[in-house]
């Protein structure tokens, strides 16, 4: 089951079935299953508290993605601060809509084993989001 949350931030404009739609079929392509996965949707200082308190690191971040997968099927907890969603889509020149859709998919390629903080695996990731992107613009609902 995939669920959508807030903590202490409305809820962003996203089309739910669509996503959850979209999200089962990009784990598909990887082998996967999905189990399940919350999104939960915070603020920078909610997304600070977390990676303080559950990885000790000390800046803020776009998606925080905790990993409970088993065997194939993905589940997992993403936390994600929509205002660096907001000030990422400004710096990069893309809509705030987009960049959250990348973050969105960006936390389901974790749990499908795609890393990206070695040497070239950012570059992986990146050709992965944009692959999955792809598929979102042929998901119907």
């Amino acid at each position: 089951m995939i669920s959508y949350n807030t903590d202490g931030v409305p809820m962003p404009a996203i089309q739910r079935r669509k996503t959850s739609r979209w999200v089962k079929e990009v784990a598909r392509t990887y082998g996967k299953k999905v189990g399940d996965i919350a999104y939960i949707y915070v603020d920078d200082e909610k997304i600070l508290e977390v990676n303080r308190q559950y990885l000790q690191h000390d800046y803020y971040t776009d998606i925080i993605t905790f990993d409970y997968t088993e065997g194939n099927t993905i589940s997992g907890d993403l936390f994600i601060s929509l205002d660096t969603v907001r000030s990422n889509a400004q710096q990069l020149g893309t809509t705030y809509e987009e960049e959250l859709r990348r973050v969105n998919i960006h936390g389901i390629l974790h749990l499908c084993g795609i890393n990206d903080k070695g040497p070239g695996e950012r570059e992986i990731m990146e050709a992965a989001e944009n692959k999955a992107l792809e598929l979102w613009k042929e998901i119907s609902i």
